[in-house]
């Protein structure tokens, strides 16, 4: 089983993720940042196309297929769920991530955390983040293109009004309704 949990910097999607991992057992929280960061020191700007010199590592071309290879190897190699914590806006690159997690794992949940901009500001500083900071920048167009395509997501969660706990029992009670592949969810 794998469950996306996407939305923009500063909702909630790696302390859900967290508290998740606790209540799915034989799971792991599987972070694309992490490809993103290594991509981000082995790909240096002399090396990137035009393209990819926007400053998001998910612009440089083979970032998402290796997010999938890396899920793919973690559930064939590890026989875990996987938890996948990520903002990933756009679209194109969204549709192809889960159909390519589709591909080696039959049950896949996204879930869509949103809130409003006030809301994403006030978490974002009691996280410590600087105003003007990336994250910061990033509210708007994230916020724009989730509300634009909430259709890609199994479920869209209004998050302004929920405790991280509330949010991951609505994810729970919607991943509860199937068994789960490697079992004692």
């Amino acid at each position: 089983m794998i469950v996306m949990i996407n939305g923009p910097f500063g909702i909630g999607k790696t302390s859900s993720a967290s508290i998740l991992k606790e209540k799915i057992k034989n799971s792991i929280i599987y972070d694309p940042e992490e490809v993103g960061y290594m991509l981000r020191n082995i790909i240096t700007d002399e090396i990137k196309f035009a393209d990819e010199k926007t400053g998001d590592f998910q612009d440089i071309r083979i970032w998402k297929k290796l997010t999938t290879v890396v899920a793919e190897q973690l559930i064939k190699t590890y026989k875990k769920n996987l938890i996948i914590p990520m903002t990933i806006w756009n679209v194109d690159r969204l549709i192809y991530i889960r159909k390519k997690l589709e591909e080696f794992d039959e049950t896949v949940f996204h879930f869509c955390l949103l809130a409003s901009n006030e809301t994403i500001v006030k978490r974002l500083l009691k996280r410590g983040e600087e105003l003007g900071s990336w994250p910061f920048q990033q509210i708007e167009k994230c916020l724009n293109h989730f509300e634009k395509n909430s259709e890609v997501f199994d479920k869209v969660l209004r998050t302004d009004d929920l405790s991280v706990e509330e949010v991951c029992q609505c994810i729970m009670s919607e991943i509860n309704l199937i068994d789960c592949f490697y079992h004692d969810c």
